[in-house]
């Protein structure tokens, strides 16, 4: 089951080719994300069309098991699309009265079920490898939002020449080594936008990776808005407090 942004997901260790490759990998290109910013905020409706790249093509290998899907609703999905997305996924529940577990319908209220029923199963069906959640993915990679949107788009085929890939591997321009074994997980129209959308490959990376930049920092605007909110109660407390050293002093001849 080769998949998804799974080069994202997994350590250089154990995806990347002995040393010495295909060198370095280049610096990301930095994308003008809607949350970049002091002022930035998620667009809802790309933070939507990501959650369905998510749904349709990386929930194949990778799980969100911080992510319960009430959660939707941040991104502006309203209860009832909740529960119709929740309801395509089965979750397990139990035990019932004759004491076994049974699986169900999943619910707003339950998290992101895992593709796999446990990590063995998960390395069986990717050739050894386990593909981990994505819940905090972009916090755990160096470059961050950039950096997995430069994974997605960083396939080459064929490989530059010279460059000699070992079995079952795949160039990626933007993963250390170059040398990935995940096939190239997003392709043009891989998904079909429910809202009208081209599906490009660019504009798929770019979706899912704002989405998972929203799962991995669900508090990003809030924190932004602190942010804003203190700084200019400091701006105005300075200038009381000049305000009132300059009154205090004032009758103090020199």
């Amino acid at each position: 089951m080769k998949k998804l942004f799974a080069a994202a997901a997994l350590a250089a260790a154990l995806w990347s080719h002995p040393a010495g490759a295909a060198g370095e990998a280049p610096t990301p290109p930095a994308v003008d994300w809607s949350f970049n910013g002091l002022f930035g905020t998620f667009d809802r409706a790309q933070l939507q069309r990501g959650y369905q790249v998510y749904a349709e093509v990386c929930h194949s290998c990778h799980a969100l098991k911080f992510m319960a899907f009430r959660n939707l609703q941040q991104i502006g999905f309203t209860p009832e699309q909740i529960a119709q997305l929740a309801g395509q996924f089965e979750v397990q529940d139990g035990p019932n009265d004759e004491g076994d577990m049974f699986m169900r319908p999943a619910k707003a209220a339950d998290h992101m079920p895992s593709p796999f029923a446990n990590e063995k199963a998960a390395r069986f069906a990717n050739n050894g490898a386990y593909p981990p959640d994505q819940s905090l993915i972009v916090e755990a990679r160096k470059g961050g939002s950039d950096y997995i949107h430069a994974l997605m788009i960083g396939y080459r085929d064929p490989p530059p020449e010279g460059v000699q890939l070992g079995d079952g591997m795949y160039f990626n321009e933007y993963f250390p080594g170059h040398q990935i074994a995940m096939a190239p997980p997003l392709s043009d129209g891989r998904v079909d936008y429910t809202d009208g959308t081209e599906a490009t490959l660019d504009q798929q990376a770019k979706d899912v990776t704002a989405f998972l930049t929203w799962v991995a920092e669900p508090n990003l605007e809030q924190r932004k808005r602190m942010g804003v909110t203190v700084m200019l109660f400091l701006i105005v407390l300075t200038g009381m407090l000049y305000a009132l050293k300059r009154h205090i002093w004032s009758d103090v001849k020199h």
